[in-house]
């Protein structure tokens, strides 16, 4: 059972559950000597301690936070490392990890992907930080491992950076928000609402962290219960959750939308700390007596099922025993849904053909990352698996244990030889599998995974070429159950198996003979190495007093994903290239888009170069001349912005990669225009690229792709803080509309007037 609760809550000594409704004030005063306002108790929240221990604004209701460790991974950090470059950096301030566990086959591209990680090393000792090589763990299961701690704070650019259950809040954010943290600037936000989970209950066996999780997202995702507030993990059923449950559950809190997460802390995750060799970062965390929260799921954990997340998104979720029940329906549904989200209609995406004899079969299982891949989730898996194999047909099983410390572990106990004997192939730390850099399926397959994400094409098929392919998230345990079955859909719970697991000695040595620590050791004389694939980022011009766009591109999905925005698997090798990588910007979901961009840029190009702008295309010079006939219209268009704009409904949903906004602004974007943006990273992410985060009332109505939007007084309107701005939509005819700009800070602003956050911090030291 999942609840949601319509009010917010007071909670009495972590226990008793107050709905903030006509009642309360009488219930309150029954339940404690002496209640507290509504105010007061929203302080005694754990999040609350924590965000006002980082803040440095002296203002809690605006934030502005100052991290204790920062990570990124090699798909990210080289693009982080060059702006902060660009803008002064001269040493990291705080710990920085470099992981490598994106790119880390160095299998496609020639040198590029080894050159990023030699430019991550020479970093590392430049500036003072520490370097993970490849293979030796995935990103968050580093973290965990060597950087969390009881009421500390860590920013990642990564959208999984989670860490909760040890009792660290973490944000997964764009490169920008760590370049500020890198030049010692701060992470300015409002302060976050905060949602309860209550947990109560034990877990049936077989029942696994991604179950829970996935339960939780089906109930939260679609009505935003939880978008950009803090989940903080309460209740008497966490002392029944080991700690990899927990990490489990938690990791996958982004796909909530929500900000951050926090878990009340206990002697299991005390235990944890002393086992990986650092008793001193825990500490005690729980709510006050009486707190105050905005919302509360409340989860009897004994109730949830074996869960599985059909195609194309985690909150696609079903309980496994009702798929098997009623496959075709479910199935159908499925198919009927993801026709109306694939871009390529061409592509005739089916499940049904799934259903054998009344059965679901699956073509692949993977385990992998910091979801799947822990040591608790693969000990159970093995059990499940017993002495049965996978078979010798079209099934697979592939298992990625999430740090070389868990794979000597799982070695030394034997679990790694009973998967090898079970058919499975045991691969190294990667994080491949959740974004399509491995194990991508056969065009036509349905792979299965205890991975974070199952988006449209995340699995690595490219619909521009007639591929398709699709993922279902699952638990690994479940996963091990269908594996045993050959590949048949199969919930852990019809298995019995023996859950104890063997203890796990962490094997700290692995990094210290590995790893690179530098921090506090910055060798200024250090040379940063750089392959032929590592661009600086192009000039980009300060935001100008009017702009002229063009509606290169008009979304009307429900959702937008930044996978859409800039795919995921195939452009890995090419983060570190802006111009490069920019040639896949939507090219899944509207391959048209970049040659659109690119054809309006050639007119700002000439402006700044001191041309006539209206001679780069004949479509500009009518459109001008409507808008010299608008009042107060600008009359000569070299002073006009001319750029590009991506209109959809809810666009930012899922990683927090800057270069689903980068690669926008490098192609010419000046602006997106959304009814809402999903996640606030995607629209910092625009922020910090100078691009104007604009939301309209009528959805996408007013907008049809080659229209153009013409914004007079926009640089004005941002100096002056104005929220309602009048723009015309020009096509055959000219329409005034109302855009609304909202809730950006000082520098928020600042930043977009400078046209990128660059230009922001090179301006300052002018």
């Amino acid at each position: 059972m999942i609840q949601l609760y319509d009010t917010g809550v007071y909670l009495i000594d972590g226990r008793q559950i107050i709905a903030d409704d006509t009642n309360a004030a009488a219930a309150l005063a029954k339940a404690c000597k002496t209640p507290l306002s509504k105010e007061e108790a929203a302080k005694n929240t754990m999040a609350y301690s924590i965000l006002e221990s980082h803040n440095t604004s002296g203002n809690m209701d605006k934030l502005k936070i100052k991290f204790d460790a920062m990570a990124s991974h090699d798909i990210t950090y080289v693009g982080i490392i060059q702006t902060a470059r660009a803008s002064g950096l001269e040493r990291f301030p705080i710990p920085y990890v470099l992981t490598n566990c994106h790119n880390s086959l160095c299998a496609v591209g020639g040198t590029i992907n080894e050159d990023d990680h030699m430019f991550g090393l020479s970093a590392a000792k430049k500036y003072g930080g520490i370097f993970v090589p490849p293979h030796q763990a995935v990103i968050h299961q580093y973290m965990r491992e060597m950087m969390s701690g009881c009421g500390k704070m860590i920013l990642g650019s990564d959208s999984h950076t989670r860490y909760g259950a040890l009792g660290t809040m973490a944000v997964g954010e764009g490169g920008p928000e760590l370049v500020k943290q890198l030049l010692e600037r701060t992470y300015d936000i409002n302060r976050p609402e905060v949602v309860a989970v209550y947990l109560t209950g034990k877990p049936a066996a077989g029942v696994g962290p991604q179950d829970v999780a996935l339960a939780i997202i089906g109930k939260v995702f679609q009505n935003g219960y939880v978008k950009n507030k803090v989940m903080e993990f309460v209740g008497d059923g966490i002392a029944n959750l080991s700690m990899d449950f927990r990490n489990g559950i938690d990791v996958m809190t982004t796909e909530t939308t929500c900000l951050s997460s926090i878990w009340k802390t206990d002697g299991k995750t005390k235990e944890y700390f002393e086992t990986h060799g650092r008793p001193e970062a825990y500490q005690e965390l729980y709510p006050g007596a009486v707190a105050y929260y905005d919302g509360l799921i409340y989860i009897d954990l004994s109730t949830i099922r074996p869960m599985i997340a059909m195609p194309f998104h985690p909150s696609n979720a079903y309980e496994i025993e009702e798929v098997n029940q009623n496959p075709g329906d479910i199935l159908r549904e499925v198919e009927k849904t993801a026709r109306e989200q694939l871009a390529n209609k061409k592509i005739q995406f089916t499940l049904t053909d799934k259903i054998v004899d009344g059965r679901i079969r699956i073509d692949q299982g993977v385990i992998a990352g910091c979801a799947g891949g822990t040591y608790e989730n693969l000990v159970s898996a093995a059990a499940i698996m017993g002495e049965e194999g996978i078979g010798n047909g079209e099934f697979s099983l592939s298992v990625y244990p999430s740090s070389q410390p868990v794979f000597l572990s799982l070695v030394e106990n034997g679990v790694i030889s009973k998967f090898m004997e079970a058919g499975a192939t045991v691969r190294t730390a990667f994080c491949g599998p959740c974004f399509g850099a491995g194990d991508v399926p056969a065009n036509g397959g349905l792979s299965i995974r205890h991975s974070t994400r199952n988006f449209p094409n995340r699995e690595g098929s490219k619909p521009s070429e007639g591929q398709i392919a699709s993922v279902a998230l699952m638990d690994a345990r479940s996963i091990a159950a269908t594996a045993r079955n050959k590949g048949y859909l199969t919930p852990a719970t019809d298995i019995d198996a023996n859950y104890d697991i063997p203890k796990y000695y962490f094997h700290g040595e692995v990094y210290e003979k590995r790893c690179y620590n530098g921090f506090g050791k910055p060798d200024s004389s250090a040379e940063l190495k750089f392959g032929p694939n590592i661009a600086d980022w192009p000039a980009m011009s300060a935001l100008t007093e009017d702009i002229l766009l063009e509606v290169a591109s008009v979304i009307t999905d429900p959702v937008t994903t930044t996978d859409e925005l800039i795919p995921s698997g195939e452009t890995s090798s090419y983060r570190s290239n802006p111009l490069r990588l920019a040639e896949f910007a939507l090219s899944r979901k509207d391959p048209g888009y970049v040659g659109r961009a690119k054809e309006i840029h050639k007119a700002e190009e000439a402006r700044l170069a001191g041309e006539n702008p209206l001679a780069q295309n004949p479509k500009l010079a009518e459109v001008y001349a409507k808008i010299e006939e608008l009042e107060h219209a600008k009359k000569d268009p070299s002073q006009v912005g001319i750029g590009s704009v991506v209109c959809a409904l809810r666009p930012g949903d899922g990683s927090a990669r800057e270069q689903a906004a980068s690669c926008q602004k490098v192609l010419g974007g000046w602006a997106n225009i959304a009814a809402e943006y999903a996640t606030k990273r995607y629209r910092s992410n625009l922020i910090n690229w100078g691009m104007l985060p604009f939301t309209t009332k009528n959805g996408m109505e007013d907008f049809q792709c080659g229209d153009f939007v013409y914004v007079p007084a926009i640089r004005s309107a941002v100096a002056e803080k104005k929220a309602s701005i009048d723009a015309y939509v020009i096509s055959d005819s000219v329409k005034k509309i109302e855009l609304t700009l909202s809730d950006l800070t000082d520098d928020e602003r600042k930043i977009i007037l400078s046209g990128c956050l660059i230009n922001f911090y090179r301006d300052e030291r002018k």
